[in-house]
C-alpha cells in the first residue's frame, strides 16, 4: 500500500512539473509571436520614413535639422533592431525606438505649419501609411507586455518559479515609456475652451 502511493505521489509530482514546463513554454513562445508583430511593423515604420522625409525635404527647407534628426534616428533604430529570432525587446532597442517616435512627432507637429505640404497627396498617403503603422505597433506592444507580463509573473511564482529556474526560463523585457517619451506627453499644449 505505501509503494502505491509513494508512486501516486511521484506521477502527480511529475504531472506537475510537465504541466508548469509546457505553460511556461507556451507563454516564452506567445511573448516570441508579440515581439515578432511588434518586429514587422517596425520594419515598416522603418521602410516608411526615409520616403516620407524625401517627400517633405523640398516643403520644408528651414527645418533640415530636424529631417536629419528623423533619420539618424530611424538608422539607429535599425541598427539595434532585435535579430531574426529573437524573444523579445531589448532596452537599447526600446530606447532608439523612443527617439525615432519622438523625432516622428517633432517632424509631424513641424508639418502642421506647412499648407503646401499637407496638400501634398504623397505626403498625405505616407503620413497616413505612417501614422497607421504607429497604431499598428501600439497594439502589437499593448499584447507583447500582456503576454511578457504573464510569462514574467509565472517565471517569479512559487512554485513555478522553481520550474523556470531548472530550466533556463527568464523574465521577458517590458516595453516601457521612456522618460523622454513621458515628458513629451507632459509638455503637450492643452485645450481650454472657456
Amino acid at each position: 500500500m505505501a509503494l502505491w502511493i509513494i508512486v501516486a505521489i511521484i506521477i502527480v509530482v511529475l504531472g506537475w512539473v510537465i504541466m508548469t514546463y509546457n505553460r511556461l513554454v507556451g507563454l516564452r513562445t506567445q511573448v516570441a509571436n508579440g515581439w515578432s508583430q511588434i518586429d514587422v511593423q517596425l520594419k515598416r515604420r522603418h521602410d516608411l520614413i526615409p520616403n516620407l522625409v524625401e517627400s517633405v525635404k523640398g516643403y520644408m527647407g528651414h527645418e533640415q535639422d530636424t529631417l536629419r534628426q528623423v533619420i539618424e534616428a530611424r538608422n539607429s533604430a535599425v541598427k539595434v533592431s532585435a535579430p531574426a529570432g529573437a524573444a523579445g525587446a531589448t532596452p537599447d532597442q526600446i530606447a532608439a525606438e523612443s527617439m525615432l517616435s519622438q523625432s516622428l512627432g517633432r517632424m509631424f507637429a513641424l508639418a502642421e505649419s506647412y499648407p503646401d505640404l499637407k496638400a501634398n497627396q504623397t505626403v498625405q498617403q505616407l503620413m497616413e501609411e505612417l501614422s497607421s503603422t504607429e497604431n499598428k505597433i501600439g497594439f502589437a506592444r499593448q499584447y507583447y507586455n500582456d503576454t511578457a507580463t504573464s510569462l514574467n509573473t509565472a517565471v517569479q511564482s512559487f512554485p513555478g518559479n522553481l520550474i523556470a529556474g531548472q530550466f533556463g526560463f527568464k523574465n521577458a523585457e517590458l516595453w516601457r515609456v521612456s522618460d523622454a517619451d513621458r515628458a513629451a506627453v507632459e509638455a503637450a499644449p492643452q485645450v481650454k475652451l472657456r
